[in-house]
């Protein structure tokens, strides 16, 4: 088996690395590249950015950040943000991103993640999910940036997409991001019991420990924001500490 994946994401909104609590109230926390190549020096897998505020405001993809990223960085590197077609995908590809993460364009039409596989291959396609809680029933998906609940069953959902081509999930706790309490462990672990394809961590990381459980509950990789930007750890630290607890992290 690979070694699990730990992975800063920058979510992005008009050039500037952001982070916030479920998606609000987003403070500015650097310039992508710099933060980049500072996460890259740390020993990061990969990089993943979000332009978070493109479907709302039904804005292009980052084009332009994802090439200014890319000049810096050797890492692969993930873009997701207002791609809704074909030629959205295309366009951060030839920019520089490795992989492209589609969101709320697929959940309105699901064939969008096929058309993307059949172009460019599963390696290069991600469905990034924002799940939600609901009392006594499964998580939901929701959309543009949490503002809008679909009622969708999350883990129905990344099934699905997985059959349609998408080659990795990104998989987000919309109740956790933010709040440092830790991962959603029982939604890592329902997903990946429903999927054979990679599911990323996303959402509540405060500490080493809280990589350790999404790990444990199935997670082949790590997302980790706000305590990387606000330099509670480092990415070396990180891994540091999950070697420590027997986490056989990539070097």
């Amino acid at each position: 088996m690979l070694a699990p994946r730990l992975i800063p994401c920058l979510d992005v909104d008009g050039g500037r690395v952001v982070k916030g609590i479920r998606f609000r109230d987003l403070r500015d926390a650097g310039d992508p590249a710099a933060q980049a190549r500072r996460y890259e020096e740390q020993g990061a897998d990969e990089i993943v950015i979000l332009d978070v505020s493109a479907t709302p405001e039904g804005r292009g993809n980052a084009v332009a950040t994802t090439r200014h990223v890319r000049s810096v960085l050797s890492i692969p590197l993930t873009v997701g943000g207002g791609v809704r077609t074909v030629e959205d995908a295309h366009s951060l590809l030839e920019a520089g991103a490795d992989k492209v993460a589609v969101n709320t364009a697929a959940v309105e039409r699901p064939a969008l993640i096929r058309e993307i596989a059949a172009r460019f291959g599963s390696q290069c396609t991600v469905l990034a999910v924002d799940a939600a809680a609901r009392d006594g029933e499964p998580w939901e998906v929701v959309v543009n940036g949490g503002r809008v609940r679909t009622g969708i069953d999350a883990i129905t959902w990344i099934s699905t997409a997985a059959s349609l081509g998408a080659g990795e999930i990104l998989l987000t706790s919309w109740d956790r991001d933010g709040t440092h309490a830790g991962y959603d462990t029982d939604l890592l672990s329902a997903a990946a019991g429903a999927v054979s394809v990679p599911v990323i961590a996303s959402g509540g990381a405060a500490n080493a420990r809280h990589l350790a459980d999404a790990i444990e509950a199935g997670a082949s990789a790590v997302l980790v924001a706000s305590i990387l930007h606000d330099a509670v750890a480092t990415v070396a630290s990180l891994k540091h500490e999950l070697r420590s607890i027997g986490i056989g992290v990539r070097p």
